[in-house]
């Protein structure tokens, strides 16, 4: 889908080359998930593309409360995590219980570098816990190719993406929503309001409506 709508946009080629890298992903990663690619943009991480919205709204869990793509955009180190561990650490726990939820068991993070400047990262999903074991330097390597420039290369509208976010269509979309900032108003102890911007802002970041974030949220639970 994401790939698609790429080619509705007129970036076929970017299009193209993300599809000859998720065939080659899955012909040499199995249990692979999916990916998304992230830009940074004046020290903010957004997505630009995602295989699925599901791992779209993982990203924003991590815009919410961090996680491995957002470590290794800021430290330009790869970074595998896996989600029962990060549990057990209790670190980055509200993207570890929303990888659980979605049938992901590992991500291994790739910093996009341009020189030795950093412009985006890779984030990519497993199915199990070693997915990605002995894995870095090939997945690496599919992305290092081209991935600097379709990065340095996008076009992203924060103002634009977050006035989407705005779209909430039906009363049981917006009973989902206050339950998700209810959950974040608990866990870290913010104002209504304040919960409600953060989560708007990670949704538009991540590139998904509000309601994909807030379903992730209130299908984690319990974030703390």
């Amino acid at each position: 889908m994401a790939l698609r709508k790429l080619d509705e946009m007129g970036d076929g080629r970017l299009g193209s080359d993300l599809g000859e890298a998720a065939l080659a992903l899955s012909a040499r990663v199995p249990g692979l998930v999916g990916f998304s690619i992230t830009v940074v943009e004046q020290g903010i991480t957004f997505t630009y593309v995602a295989t699925s919205l599901p791992l779209a709204a993982l990203d924003a869990l991590q815009f919410l409360d961090g996680g491995p793509c957002e470590e290794a955009v800021g430290t330009a180190a790869i970074v595998e995590a896996d989600s029962s561990a990060l549990l057990d650490e209790g670190r980055w726990s509200l993207f570890a219980r929303g990888t659980g939820s979605r049938g992901v068991g590992s991500t291994l993070s790739l910093p996009i570098l341009d020189g030795d400047r950093v412009v985006g990262g890779v984030n990519v999903y497993g199915a199990g816990p070693e997915t990605f074991t002995g894995r870095h330097e090939e997945v690496a390597a599919l992305f290092g190719a081209w991935a600097p420039g379709a990065v340095t290369n996008a076009d992203l509208s924060f103002s634009s993406r977050l006035e989407a976010t705005h779209a909430v269509a039906r009363l049981d979309d917006l009973a989902v929503i206050d339950m998700a900032v209810g959950l974040l108003v608990a866990a870290h102890a913010v104002p209504p309001a304040q919960a409600r911007q953060r989560l708007e802002q990670a949704a538009a970041r991540a590139g998904v409506s509000v309601m994909e974030v807030a379903r992730l949220l209130v299908d984690t639970g319990t974030l703390r």
